[in-house]
């Protein structure tokens, strides 16, 4: 029992720190800065499973708000009033429900693994696109429409992090049995 805690707690500290190193590994697109954090928030919701990976992007939030420089542009309590934060907010969520989505499978599935990730993809972005808006409009005042909203913070966003889910299922099915055979993922398709 203190092995399987012990393992938990160091998985939940690898992957804060993932999504942390995530943050800092920037893919040069023209326009909308792309990074790997949803990469690793998805990933940790498919090994970690729902509460531990949801603990672990969490756990990745509070550290950046408690100041340290693990967020895409520093950290502090401050960042609750950037327009972005609710990204960050939407990456915790969608962990929980990835790995909820992926823990109760009877068996592997690749397109439910992809769907799972799809789901986090809205969450996140749906999460991120309401703070914007809210924080843009009625907080810092600097007005930003609807189609604005959805062209840059979405349409112009969304390929890369498309293509994320993707690759984040790839590696969980490549993972996958490794990770059931040691014991590492709570998934009843192992």
């Amino acid at each position: 029992m203190k092995n399987t805690r012990t393992r938990s707690m160091i998985l939940c500290a690898l992957f804060t720190a993932l999504t942390a190193i995530g943050a800092f590994i920037r893919i040069p697109v023209p326009v909308v800065p792309f990074t790997l954090q949803f990469l690793f928030t998805m990933l940790a919701g498919l090994v970690l499973g729902a509460k531990k990976g949801a603990l672990s992007v969490g756990l990745y939030a509070l550290l950046g708000l408690i100041g340290l420089p693990v967020f895409a542009e520093g950290g502090g309590i401050w960042y609750l009033l950037k327009p972005s934060f609710g990204y960050i907010l939407g990456f915790v969520a969608a962990s929980f429900v990835t790995g909820r989505m992926t823990e109760t499978m009877k068996e592997f599935s690749f397109k439910r693994t992809l769907l799972a990730n799809f789901t986090g993809l809205f969450i996140v972005y749906a999460a991120g696109m309401v703070w914007y808006y809210v924080i843009c409009n009625f907080v810092i005042n600097t007005p930003i429409a609807l189609w604005p909203l959805f062209l840059y913070c979405f349409v112009l966003a969304v390929p890369g992090d498309i293509c994320l889910c993707f690759l984040a299922a790839y590696i969980f099915k490549r993972l996958r049995p490794i990770l059931c055979k040691t014991g590492v993922t709570e998934n009843e398709c192992c």
